[in-house]
């Protein structure tokens, strides 16, 4: 009997743990794992490397960086040999990243060096059978913005608010040099901008590419700005306003970027360091010292020199009629007799001779006699060729017709 019981005993334990086994066998059967997400970069997928990410530090060398993988220093030596004709080593510069892709067992033998002198292009030298190196470029898309706001602090602080890359300012204060003082518009004045930006790999921002209309609003007025070359063989495209007219006039509106105007032209002034009244011909622009000093048209250098009250000062001769001067820089760009175009720097913002603090002090001749140029009315570039209006205007409008639309549901928000 007691034999029956511990064999019924042995039988019951035994249909207990198949029962366990089964039950574990079955939740083995169903745990799937996850496979790791591809992380693609440079043409490689990185999981299959043991990836090494870091950027070059002072006194590094392709030759010392190398090194380190358990290369010889003649190993190291021939490398550099066979690379050279794509990829010079002594470019590598601190602070730019660079990748090592190895193999993932334990010897961790290098594979691939990857230098990415900048964000878009990138050297790859292939260590495995043959080396060698080669230079690849990563894709660039660009998607286009159109956006509408109003000024709320500086124009880039604006833009900023909206993330939009306030560089953007400065190209746009570029082109509106000849219409537009940005230092008088007002808080609450509109705009609206089209523009395309650049993706690198469809995800990495790099900046704003080009302004493909803009409009703002100066004064009361809309002022508009659109991109044409008239010429399809001109590798120079100008920006015209909505009735075909050149925003670029034959002066600039003033010899900086910024404007701000401390003291005008006028016949009777307090000088600041003669302390007595007299005549101020010319418009001061106060910047900090060292600020660009731009010729407002293009022209022959006349003089540049110093004199105890202009301090060191550039005349500019720009035909028959129309000559400037710039006074007080700090230091000349230019020499007697060189040409120069309109918007090349010619010197920089100082406070050399007669003069309080640091400025450029503006003056203008018409016909050999000193006048306000703020008052002048200057002469306009040449028009837009009759035959390319009716193509302009079909380009123009849509584009118009965006900004203002944009615009409009703006400010009914």
């Amino acid at each position: 009997m007691m034999l029956k019981f511990l064999s019924k005993i042995l039988l019951l334990l035994s249909l207990f743990f198949f029962v366990i086994s089964c039950e574990k066998t079955k939740e083995e059967e169903y745990v799937i794992e996850n496979p790791k997400p591809k992380v693609i970069d440079f043409g490689f997928n990185l999981n299959e490397f043991n990836v090494v990410n870091d950027t070059i530090k002072s006194g590094d060398t392709f030759g010392s960086i190398i090194d380190k993988q358990n290369l010889s220093g003649k190993q190291v030596y021939d490398i550099v040999a066979k690379v050279k004709d794509t990829f010079d080593v002594r470019s590598i510069r601190k602070g730019k990243p660079y990748t090592i892709l190895r193999t993932k067992d334990r010897k961790h033998k290098i594979q691939y060096f990857i230098y990415q002198p900048d964000k878009l292009s990138y050297y790859i030298v292939d260590f495995r059978d043959s080396i060698f190196a080669n230079k690849k470029t990563r894709p660039v898309t660009f998607k286009t913005r159109t956006i509408a706001g109003k000024l709320n602090g500086s124009l880039s602080e604006t833009l900023q608010n909206l993330k939009v890359d306030p560089s953007l300012a400065s190209r746009i204060a570029k082109i509106y040099a000849w219409s537009i003082d940005f230092f008088k518009l007002k808080k609450g004045d509109e705009f609206a901008l089209k523009f395309t930006e650049r993706f690198i790999n469809d995800t990495i921002y790099d900046g704003v590419d080009s302004l493909k209309a803009s409009f703002f609003e100066y004064k009361g007025k809309k002022i508009y700005a659109f991109p044409f070359k008239p010429d399809e063989n001109s590798k120079k495209q100008e920006y015209y306003d909505e009735e075909g007219k050149t925003l670029k006039n034959f002066f600039l509106k003033a010899p900086l970027k910024f404007i701000n105007i401390t003291s005008r032209y006028t016949k009777n002034r307090f000088h600041p360091v003669q302390k007595r009244w007299k005549a101020h011909n010319g418009t001061d622009y106060a910047a900090p010292t060292g600020t660009p000093i731009m010729s407002t048209a293009a022209g022959v250098v006349e003089q540049a020199g110093f004199t105890t009250g202009n301090g060191n000062f550039v005349k500019v001769k720009h035909d028959r009629t129309y000559a400037t001067q710039y006074l007080h820089m700090s230091k000349i760009l230019v020499k007697r007799g060189q040409r120069v175009t309109q918007g090349q720097v010619i010197g920089k913002v100082g406070s050399t001779g007669l003069a309080t603090g640091p400025h450029v002090c503006y003056r203008f001749w018409k016909n050999g006699v000193q006048v306000d140029a703020l008052r002048l009315k200057l002469p306009n570039s040449t028009p837009m060729d009759s035959r390319y209006k009716q193509k302009y205007m079909e380009y123009m409008q849509p584009l118009k017709r965006e900004l203002d639309s944009v615009a409009t549901s703006n400010s009914k928000k």
